[in-house]
């Protein structure tokens, strides 16, 4: 594959996303507290979120690895941080929620598939063939200031999941309004981490494939969170009405 071809599969892939945000923007995506039956047959909704969420980094550790003599630290440090984001995501995170009876639509979880095993090729033929990371990468503003934001939003990210998990206690349904933190401006600050997250990381990269991630990112979380605050405000009459949806005093 020629830079060429790969440059169009990422400005393809980023301008799909931008058709699914206005898509999303009109239609509630049907999981979690927005699942439906109306959308065909069902899945656990924790094997939803592995199979969901592993294949990403499947496939891009295939094309890293296949091209392992061509890696430096700089690309393997790069790869970690993805890898850190998405064990977590598809054999941690699944099993902390207390969701243990909740399904989630089959359809959406081949999307998700879909969504990821896309990026993981884009990522992952990135590294492989068209990003090259001298040593002193590492010293650039760009490698600590994606690592610093990176950081950042992860913390946000784990540390306002971790507060909705501990709203409902095991074995407990329904949905109650969440406080602290940041969920002081925003309904879904988690979502705003991980939008925080990936932006460190495209800037850690500073490549297609991670801008594409970002885009895709973006396209998929702020409706998401835009979903989940319509909600709280349509089920909750005291709902705070100084919060936004996912970027405080913005969106």
């Amino acid at each position: 594959m020629t830079y060429e071809t790969y440059q169009q599969l990422n400005y393809g892939w980023m301008a799909f996303a931008a058709v699914i945000f206005l898509v999303l923007l009109k239609v509630t995506a049907p999981y979690g507290r927005h699942t439906t039956s109306k959308w065909g047959p069902q899945i656990s909704n924790r094997l939803g979120w592995v199979f969901m969420e592993a294949p990403g980094m499947i496939v891009l550790l295939y094309f890293v690895v296949s091209n392992a003599n061509s890696q430096n630290a700089v690309t393997w440090t790069l790869v970690s941080f993805f890898l850190f984001h998405y064990v977590n995501r598809s054999f941690i995170f699944p099993f902390r929620i207390h969701t243990k009876a909740k399904k989630m639509p089959v359809v959406i979880m081949l999307m998700g598939i879909l969504f990821n095993l896309v990026n993981g090729f884009l990522l992952g033929s990135s590294f492989a063939w068209f990003s090259v990371y001298d040593p002193g990468y590492f010293l650039s503003l760009k490698f600590i200031l994606g690592t610093v934001l990176f950081a950042w939003g992860i913390w946000i990210n784990w540390d306002h999941d971790t507060r909705l998990i501990k709203l409902r206690a095991p074995g407990e349904t329904g949905y109650k309004i969440p406080h602290g933190g940041l969920f002081k401006y925003v309904s879904c600050p988690n979502l705003f981490g991980e939008i925080i997250e990936w932006t460190g990381y495209a800037i850690l990269c500073w490549n297609l494939a991670a801008l594409s991630f970002l885009v895709w990112t973006v396209a998929n979380l702020v409706p998401r969170a835009i979903s989940h605050h319509k909600w709280y405000r349509s089920h909750f009459p005291d709902y705070p009405a100084g919060r936004k949806a996912v970027i405080p005093f913005f969106v």
